[in-house]
């Protein structure tokens, strides 16, 4: 209760808390609306792929470099600016639209979108370290994402409406005023930064500025064993929604308001998920809370494949995303935890850039094999992997209960 209610009195937390919640209700209009603009245009769950494969692309480019801007950068600005962008580019879609259908400036708009969110995200991240304290972070990441799906619940479903009546070019217009109220709910906050001085290594160049946090990452044994195990997940899972939509659509038939129920029934396994991370961590501890989020998040994917209607399709989509929300937010926490201010956007950029490194070829390889071998093949191996990714992760130092506190991360 004690914990609550510090969160409840913090104003310029609950601002940014509400301004987010809302971008996220816009941001999955996008979600559903960009799929259908491709699949209704081409009706190629590989072009989906290609599309969802280039923007991950774009994203880890600019993760390269998004750490040391929000290092060096005013991080409230820096926040503003991304928001800013993003509402113009998504902006765009609709009105070119209006003119006929225009699936190349979907590979411009969604890539760089994406490059800029990358640096948005970044600071996002080192924003909730400058509104709360140490010991409130996982709460008030839970929160956060909590919240955030919540909206995803009702945005998916609205989305699928708005997409049906009015057209997904309608739904990405949504999606970019989402953008201009997170850009007035940052405005209203202020952020509070520890700034520590460059280190000698830091002093030597711009290079080893830039790999500052990827060095960080890896003399540290628990966030280094979940950077290299969390690349391999974000691989075989990072197309997931695509085939989702795939299989609606075409495997069970379904509208493209049935889609957006899906969607927003399972973000209901967010809600959960993000509820539930910070008792299950302080219950279980870091270790299984982690290894078990990826275990249990395998086999729901292999019921994804396997499912031969909506009930279980949304059913098994909501255990996923409960499981993937519970394992990212002890990540981010921990990381959150553990870094000092000063490095803490080039080594959440480091994170980012390195874990997403294999996301797009994983979005294409697992487009184009639900479209060639069928949903039911890619999410059985997928599902698989997974498994033996949280295997993998017992006989490292991830399996630490308490890895912020014992040592285990440095």
């Amino acid at each position: 209760m004690a914990e609550g209610s510090q969160l409840w009195r913090n104003r310029d937390f609950s601002v940014f808390w509400a301004s987010q919640t809302l971008s996220v209700a816009g941001d999955s209009f996008a979600l559903i609306a960009v799929p259908l603009l491709v699949l209704h245009v081409t009706g190629s769950v590989a072009q989906m792929g290609l599309l969802t494969g280039l923007a991950s692309a774009a994203s880890v480019g600019a993760g390269v470099f998004a750490g040391v801007l929000v290092d060096r950068l005013d991080r409230r600005r820096l926040l503003i600016w991304c928001d800013v962008a993003r509402m113009a580019l998504y902006g765009i879609v609709p009105v070119a639209w209006a003119f006929g259908p225009k699936v190349w400036l979907l590979y411009v708009v969604l890539p760089v979108s994406e490059a800029i969110g990358m640096v948005f995200q970044v600071a996002y991240v080192t924003a909730v370290r400058g509104l709360v304290d140490a010991d409130r972070i996982t709460e008030a990441n839970g929160r956060l994402g909590a919240t955030a799906a919540a909206a995803g619940v009702g945005g998916p479903l609205l989305a699928g409406v708005v997409a049906g009546w009015f057209g997904p070019t309608a739904a990405i217009a949504i999606n970019a005023a989402s953008f201009g109220v997170s850009a007035l709910g940052v405005l209203m906050i202020r952020l509070r930064r520890q700034p520590s001085p460059a280190s000698p290594e830091e002093e030597r160049g711009p290079w080893r500025e830039l790999l500052a946090g990827a060095r960080f990452l890896w003399r540290q044994p628990v966030l280094r064993a979940l950077t290299v195990l969390l690349s391999f997940f974000i691989f075989l899972t990072l197309g997931l929604t695509d085939v989702l939509i795939y299989h609606l659509k075409h495997d069970l038939g379904q509208t493209d308001g049935a889609v957006g129920v899906v969607l927003a029934v399972a973000a209901l396994g967010t809600v959960a998920g993000s509820l539930l991370v910070g008792p299950v961590r302080r219950r279980l501890g870091f270790g299984a809370s982690w290894i078990g989020a990826i275990a249990v998040a395998g086999l729901a994917i292999v019921g994804l494949g396997l499912s031969g209607g909506v009930p279980v399709a949304a059913a098994t989509a909501a255990a996923y995303l409960a499981c993937v929300s519970v394992a990212g937010i002890c990540s981010m926490s921990l990381r959150q935890q553990v870094t000092p201010d000063h490095l803490l956007g080039r080594v959440t950029s480091a994170f980012w850039t390195i874990h997403f490194s294999l996301g797009p070829a994983g979005a294409a390889v697992l487009t184009w094999g639900a479209q060639r071998h069928g949903v039911a093949v890619v999410c059985l191996l997928a599902g698989a992997a997974c498994l033996v990714i949280a295997v993998a992760a017992f006989f490292t130092p991830i399996r630490q209960q308490n890895p912020e506190l014992s040592g285990a991360t440095g």
